[in-house]
């Protein structure tokens, strides 16, 4: 019993800080690799790591046609556009500020939800809803963002990524895949890793070996592999099934908070004040979300 409340609490700590981390080591990542490739590396690596560790505790590799085309879907959601584009909005946005983007998926799953089962919402999720729009209008109304083209492009490209990994998260909930985890997202990441690979070359990216690579950039990828990919995922699923779904989801917004002090220590980015309250708005809002008993 000792062990596994220190196993939970270490879990936490993974999905808390190492996810809140990834939108950092990203940032730096970009600045010297080109995005799609990034991605491409990242997934199909991490994707042969979670197979082999699959097959290693014994779990079954088999998938039929219609879970494999599900997992493409998914993969595609998730990981190419969710992702992959992210990634290359990073050029022109700040890594923290990009985290509270992310942040509002929750909103974003509400209203997709919303619109497919045509359930009406709860008083909590109308309030975490109000109160993620204010926060987003006083996020992205800022002059200083709003006077620079490409900022104004990353913002809203980053919005199209949130709402396809929300959208992802609709579709998988209904979605006939492989039911080990382990395995559904190995082969998830691995068909992802190898469309991102083909979007890298149709854009003619740059494909630098690693021998060629800066120190911080082999210690990003190291970590956005490594432990943004296998360890915190591996993580989060054994949360999933020792506590409940809503402790589960507090790392929505405490991922934005570790993203923000991390840019702002380690990238020196800007950090407004309104930027300040406006995560207060927007990570209040997304509690409201998270804290109702289900979707409805």
């Amino acid at each position: 019993m000792k062990n596994s409340k220190v196993l939970i609490v270490l879990a936490f700590i993974v999905i808390y800080v190492i996810w809140g981390s990834t939108y950092l080591f990203n940032k730096i990542a970009v600045t010297e690799l080109s995005p799609f490739f990034i991605a491409a590396i990242r997934f199909i690596t991490a994707g042969i790591l979670i197979i082999i560790i699959a097959k290693f505790l014994k779990a079954s590799l088999t998938i039929t046609k219609k879970q494999f085309l599900n997992t493409i879907i998914s993969g595609f959601l998730f990981l190419v556009y969710g992702n992959g584009v992210f990634v290359w909005a990073l050029k022109y946005v700040d890594s923290g500020f990009a985290a509270l983007l992310a942040s509002t998926q929750p909103l974003f799953v509400l209203f997709l939800l919303r619109l497919i089962d045509r359930k009406p919402l709860q008083k909590k999720s109308i309030i975490g809803v109000i109160l993620g729009l204010v926060g987003m209008y006083l996020l992205v109304s800022q002059q200083e963002i709003t006077t620079s083209k490409e900022s104004l492009l990353g913002i809203f490209m980053i919005f199209t990524c949130v709402f396809s990994w929300s959208y992802g998260s609709v579709f998988v909930s209904k979605a006939d895949l492989p039911k080990n985890l382990l395995v559904s997202t190995g082969y998830q990441m691995l068909t992802a890793g190898i469309m991102l690979a083909i979007a890298s070359l149709s854009f003619n990216e740059i494909w630098l070996s690693p021998l060629n690579w800066s120190f911080k950039i082999c210690v990003s990828m190291f970590i956005l592999i490594v432990f943004g990919g296998v360890i915190a995922f591996t993580s989060f699923n054994y949360l999933l099934k020792v506590v409940s779904p809503e402790k589960v989801s507090t790392s929505a917004y405490v991922n934005p908070v570790v993203a923000l002090f991390l840019g702002w220590y380690i990238l020196e980015e800007e950090l407004t004040a309104q930027s300040i309250i406006a995560s207060i708005i927007i990570l209040t809002g997304v509690y409201f979300i998270t804290s109702r008993k289900k979707y409805s």
